[in-house]
């Protein structure tokens, strides 16, 4: 049992909290958030979407059904560190292959336990995401000026391109369907060609497009107009991912706006909803803490009903600043921030939560059915 507190988080106001440590030893900068889902942690602290930034749960039971390769949202972990509560305990569960601790080790990423995750989190809520530094070290030799330097220096996330750090280095295409049981997942037939543009993608997004019959080319975010339209699509999906959109490559709002020219289907989720906002005329801006969970109600403004959302986003867009021609579908029930658009003339929608989930509730899934479906009206409207 450690008696020591090897860990700490220092915030650039100077304050030092100490606890213990696990996973990986070092040290990173990043912005602290906090996510308030029950479950899913691996799925979560996977999501490219949290590069340098540590997660902060909520939920005080976190490494208790281990990990295991299926549950991994992308190849590469972005994250900078996990705090929770309670330590990651012996895991238990039939899927299981190894342990929290081991995995973020693998990952290198700290993990920092022992703290008063709620008054952190009332903190958070209170004043905003924070800059921050977490750091493990067995022998406790901590360089305070250092870490408070480092975290003052440090310039956040607002202004930050971090798409061209997650993008995938090269085209690949993706034909795995969701997860049945061990090494086995859904392979159906593949009729409609669809391009992801990855900013970040999470796997089980890819996974739901496959399962609707779609086959999917995943490209780098630096991808050009002209490879994009070789490929002749019937779709372009737009994905998830971290940092500032309005810091993103002058090019991808160029590729953009070529895209929507054509006339072509385009559904954004999280960033490339994001940045479908701002090549159509819209703004975005930083929020206070964000939106991070399993549990976000939002109402359908088109159906007049009420869909609990998994979301994790730092940016929106700004209502006023919306041009005439994209119209709201969805808003937040917390702060009536906007959570969906669609064009009234084009063939083009977005949300700002994920309806794939993992982890979280499936009451947005039918979106992709409704890309699907406008992908289909796409090919019979160019046979004619």
């Amino acid at each position: 049992m450690l008696t020591k507190k090897n860990a700490c988080l220092v915030f650039e106001d100077g304050e030092i909290i100490k606890g213990y440590g696990y996973g990986a030893t070092g040290l990173s900068v990043a912005e602290l958030c906090f996510n308030t889902s029950m479950f899913g942690y691996q799925e979560v602290i996977s999501d490219p979407s949290y590069a340098d930034q540590i997660i902060l749960f909520t939920f005080p039971h976190i490494g208790n059904v281990g990990v295991n390769p299926d549950d991994n949202e992308a190849e590469k972990t972005f994250a900078k560190g996990v705090i929770t509560h309670l330590k990651p305990n012996t895991p238990s569960n039939w899927r299981k292959t190894d342990s929290l601790n081991n995995w973020l080790v693998q990952k290198n990423i700290i993990g920092l336990y022992g703290l008063d995750t709620r008054e952190l989190t009332l903190r958070l809520r209170d004043k905003g995401v924070i800059n921050v530094v977490i750091c493990h070290q067995e022998n406790c030799d901590f360089d305070y000026k250092k870490m408070i330097k480092l975290a003052k220096g440090w310039s956040g996330l607002d202004g930050l391109d971090l798409a061209i750090k997650v993008t995938c280095g090269e085209t690949y295409n993706w034909k795995q369907g969701h997860w049945l049981s061990p090494g086995k997942y859904n392979n159906s037939k593949k009729n409609k060609k669809i391009i992801a543009i990855d900013f970040g993608i999470k796997r089980n997004i890819l996974r739901s497009l496959s399962d609707l019959g779609c086959e999917v080319k995943v490209v780098p975010a630096t991808t050009s107009f002209k490879e994009i339209i070789e490929y002749n699509p019937s779709g372009i999906f737009l994905s998830n991912g971290p940092g500032d959109p309005k810091a993103s490559d002058p090019n991808v709002f160029k590729l953009l706006k070529n895209l929507t020219s054509l006339k072509i289907p385009i559904f954004g989720i999280c960033i490339g909803h994001q940045l479908i906002a701002l090549t159509l005329g819209a703004k975005t801006s930083k929020m206070k803490q964000g939106h991070r969970g399993a549990n976000h109600p939002v109402k359908n403004l088109e159906t007049n009903s009420v869909e609990i959302t998994s979301q994790n986003h730092g940016f929106i867009v700004d209502k006023q600043s919306l041009p005439s021609d994209l119209q709201i579908t969805h808003i937040s029930l917390f702060d009536q921030s906007i959570e969906g658009l669609r064009h009234q003339e084009l063939p083009i929608f977005s949300v700002q939560f994920h309806p794939e989930a993992s982890p979280g509730p499936t009451d947005t899934l039918y979106l992709f059915d409704k890309f699907y479906n406008l992908c289909l009206e796409y090919n019979n409207a160019k046979k004619k």
